[in-house]
Parts: structure tokens; C-alpha cells; sequence
């Protein structure tokens, strides 16, 4: 064979080999985690207290940044910080943006049918925030679903409909900046937040003024979990077996009283 002839074989021969291992590392993502040393997180960085980034240091901090970090520890691999949104984290998911993301997600059916989700590794569920001195007037939803009692909520979201739902009695007024609520059930210009659990209990420690007396017996409930694309089963069992232990261990409800319930 002439040594042109021999390169050419040679080259498409190199080039067969690289498509067939890059075929294999897609088809196995938890394989090319484990060789490059990186698996990749995505976060909104925008949900507190559970992912959200400190623009002071530009890094992320919460309760699913120590998650992701014992994940990390676990398989033996460094982050990679994805950023991404609400509204394009399905699309991120899809298109192989990272190898999971986790970031306060509720578990859905929808989600499951179209990407993959872990076992839920965090109760979630609709509770109240109110002023610390009117602990003992809130105790079921017929307590606040009465005219004199306002309740304050951000416009188009699942707090507002929750509301308009459950306390069709109630004075319902509309808010436009979600973070400035709390703000204002202390102030007194509102009785009653319907919020999440790990919000509620994230202005309580940021507002001794505030109490979220429910926090333990919510409305609703739904379980928070670890995201990633079809194809990931690998990476999705090693995730269930690292939930499920610290579960166990009792480092999950540690990080649970930290960030939400202390």
C-alpha cells in the first residue's frame, strides 16, 4: 500500500475510532462525568433559600448548591455551574446545556414524561407567612378566608391562583415584586402570605417579625428533585442511591433546619 494511500486509512480509521467513543460518551453521559472529572449543574440562581447566585461574590449558595456538592463528592467529580431560567429550563434540560440541574424543582408528571427526575429529596407544599403576633389567629384555611383578613400575593403565579381558589372570601390584593410581600406583612399592609415552605421559613429568619406557624402542616404537598435528561438512567440511579442515604444519615434534614426550618 502506498503511504498515501496508508495515511488516508489511517486517518479515516482515527476518525471511525472518535466517532464510535464520542457515540459511546453521549449515549453514556455518566461515563464522560467520570473521565473528565466534571459533571455539570444547572441553577436559576434565583430561588431562595435553595439555589440562588450572591452577586457580591458571583458564586451560588443555598440548600441544592450543598446538595449538589455532596452529589459531586459522592462520584467523585468537580462543578461546572450552568446558568439558566424558569422559563428555558426545560429546553436547557433537553438540549444537553448540563448533565442535571437542581435548583428547587418540584416534581411533576410533565417534567417526567419529558426529561428524568429523581426521587424528591425535599417536601415542599403551600403554607402562610404572617406577622409574629398573630400566630395564634391562623390555623386553617377557614381562619384566613374571611373579608377582614388581606391577603397579598405576586400577580400570575401558583400563590395567587392557590388564593383565589381556597380564600374566595378573603380580601385578595395584588402585588407586583414577590419579594417585597414579606416586607409588607410586617409592615402590617397585609394579614397573609401563601407562599412555599422554603420561602416561608427563609423570611422568618431573615424578619423576627414574621412567623410561619404552618410550616409543618402545609396545604399542599409536592417533593423537590434533581433534573436531567433521558439517557442519564446511569447518573439518575447514582443520584437516587446518594438521596437515599443522606436521607438516612440525616444530612439532608440537617440542611433541611439550616435553610428552612431553623
Amino acid at each position: 500500500m502506498k503511504p498515501a494511500k496508508k495515511i488516508t486509512v489511517f486517518l479515516i480509521l482515527s476518525l471511525m475510532i472518535a466517532a464510535f467513543f464520542g457515540y459511546r460518551e453521549y449515549s453514556d453521559p455518566f461515563s464522560r462525568i467520570k473521565r473528565t472529572g466534571v459533571i455539570r449543574v444547572g441553577m436559576t440562581g434565583d430561588y431562595i433559600p435553595m439555589s440562588f447566585l450572591n452577586e457580591g461574590t458571583g458564586t451560588y449558595e443555598g440548600f441544592d448548591v450543598e446538595l449538589a456538592e455532596i452529589i459531586a463528592n459522592e462520584l467523585g467529580v468537580k462543578i461546572e455551574y450552568v446558568p439558566t431560567t424558569w422559563p428555558t429550563l426545560m429546553e436547557d434540560t433537553l438540549n444537553h446545556r448540563f448533565d442535571m440541574a437542581i435548583c428547587g424543582i418540584t416534581i411533576t408528571d410533565d417534567r417526567k414524561e419529558k426529561a428524568l427526575m429523581s426521587e424528591g429529596y425535599l417536601a415542599n407544599g403551600k403554607t402562610i407567612l404572617i406577622r409574629k403576633e398573630d400566630i395564634g389567629r391562623y390555623k386553617t384555611l377557614e381562619d384566613i378566608n374571611r373579608k377582614e383578613v388581606t391577603v397579598m400575593e405576586n400577580p400570575g403565579g401558583t400563590n395567587e391562583r392557590f388564593a383565589k381558589e381556597k380564600l374566595p372570601e378573603a380580601t385578595l390584593v395584588i402585588h407586583e415584586k414577590n419579594a417585597e410581600i414579606p416586607h409588607l406583612i410586617a409592615e402590617g399592609e397585609a394579614d397573609v402570605m401563601i407562599t412555599e415552605i422554603a420561602e416561608a421559613g427563609y423570611y422568618v429568619q431573615m424578619d423576627d417579625r414574621l412567623a410561619a406557624p404552618l410550616i409543618h402542616e402545609p396545604f399542599t404537598h409536592g417533593e423537590m428533585g434533581v433534573l436531567m435528561p433521558k439517557g442519564y438512567e446511569k447518573l439518575l440511579h447514582h443520584v437516587n442511591a446518594i438521596i437515599a442515604r443522606e436521607k438516612d444519615s440525616g444530612l439532608i434534614g440537617m440542611l433541611a433546619e439550616k435553610y428552612i426550618y431553623h
